[in-house]
């Protein structure tokens, strides 16, 4: 889930809100990830080519575990501290409206069946450009993919979290609430949700070389001078997955008309009805309610968060047994991975970060992402279905 042009609006009007950092600057640093949507991408790019995909001995799947074993094991080197959150059920306002409306849910379950039938096509015509884009325009993450991943991190010794609705909303209360430094992921909601920092490209593959964009909401809301209020509803209006927009306003209209008007309400008031059409049985306060009230853990039930030691047997059994992993190169990653963790235990890994005014050691934590870089090689033997 996404606002629509957030980004772009962002970097247009608010500017100061944003700045770019290394990876190796959120050394020491507890992030809060969507699990999902990191799911779907490993399940669209590792291993893939046309309808080929990584598998195991027995023809199941195994590009989700490749890449969330590749990248977790990448950002425990570097010495961030991970959390993935995985989606619980999703708000029934948000599948009632959504169904009713044929918005985000109702669009992807179409979508996909009109490129399972552009696949088919593809497959027909023998055209490979067709088969490599419809393919993967088929994926859907399954149950199935969300347990392996839970497994495979809990034999990491990553916390995991299971949120009882969203994993976007729990990422940022978990955020709110100082459990973690900040939320990363690709989505700009997580702001709208509230999540006073908010990290993109930090779980692309080559952030190395694309700085790490960090957003502050205190910052935004100071920038776009709105109250948080008048920010969600500038993300509703324009546009987000629980409800249609306004056909006609984009981002800096929308900008324009909130902090002119104030709020949603009196924009329906006061804009020309004739230019600007909008849907009947609009939404928009159940939206509205939804990202300031989501379903999140209380904060004084919200998990203590605890990264322990690999379990080494473990990980060999799952991923090499019964998943194809190279034993030798899954072995030399775990025990990377665990060098890696003890050392920064003796550095404090496991205390809170320092102050973000206090100046960071880039040498020391770029001679050793450098060193880890050297074994970084995919650990996995692929397997094609």
């Amino acid at each position: 889930m996404g606002i629509k042009g957030l980004t772009k609006l962002l970097a247009d009007n608010a500017p100061k809100a944003m700045k770019e950092n290394k990876f190796e600057s959120y050394f020491g640093r507890k992030i809060a990830i969507d699990a999902s949507m990191s799911i779907y991408q490993f399940l669209i790019v590792v291993g893939r080519t046309g309808m080929e995909t990584l598998t195991n001995e027995a023809g199941e799947v195994t590009s989700h575990l490749q890449g969330m074993f590749t990248r977790t094991i990448r950002l425990l080197e570097a010495g961030i501290k991970p959390v993935y959150v995985f989606d619980g059920q999703p708000p029934d306002l948000k599948k009632q409206e959504l169904a009713k409306r044929h918005c985000t849910c109702v669009c992807r379950f179409s979508k996909r069946a009109d490129a399972t039938e552009d696949l088919t096509t593809a497959l027909e015509d023998g055209d490979k450009e067709g088969i490599e884009k419809y393919s993967k325009r088929t994926v859907k993450v399954t149950r199935q993919h969300n347990e392996d991943c839970k497994r495979l991190l809990r034999l990491m010794g990553v916390p995991v979290v299971e949120a009882p609705s969203e994993a976007e909303a729990e990422c940022a209360a978990l955020c709110k609430n100082g459990k973690v430094y900040a939320v990363a992921s690709e989505d700009m909601d997580s702001l709208t949700f509230g999540s006073p920092r908010f990290l993109r490209h930090l779980m692309d593959p080559s952030s190395k070389k694309i700085p790490v964009m960090e957003f502050e909401i205190a910052k935004v809301l100071e920038q776009l001078e709105l109250t948080m209020d008048q920010f969600i509803d500038l993300c509703i209006l324009c546009g987000c997955d629980y409800c249609d927009s306004i056909k006609g306003i984009g981002g800096q209209t929308a900008l324009k008309l909130i902090r002119q008007h104030g709020s949603i309400e009196n924009v329906m008031e006061n804009i020309n009805k004739e230019r600007y059409h909008i849907p009947e049985e609009w939404p928009y306060q159940e939206a509205r309610r939804l990202f300031k009230e989501p379903l999140v853990t209380a904060p004084d039930e919200q998990p203590d968060l605890k990264w322990t030691a690999p379990d080494e047997e473990g990980l060999v059994k799952f991923l090499v047994n019964e998943n194809g992993f190279n034993n030798d190169r899954a072995v030399e990653k775990i025990k990377a991975a665990k060098d890696k963790s003890s050392q920064g235990r003796l550095e404090s890994f496991f205390k809170p970060a320092v102050n973000s005014a206090q100046p960071i050691k880039r040498k020391e934590t770029e001679k050793a992402t450098k060193e880890s870089a050297k074994k970084s090689k995919p650990a996995a033997g692929k397997k094609r279905k």
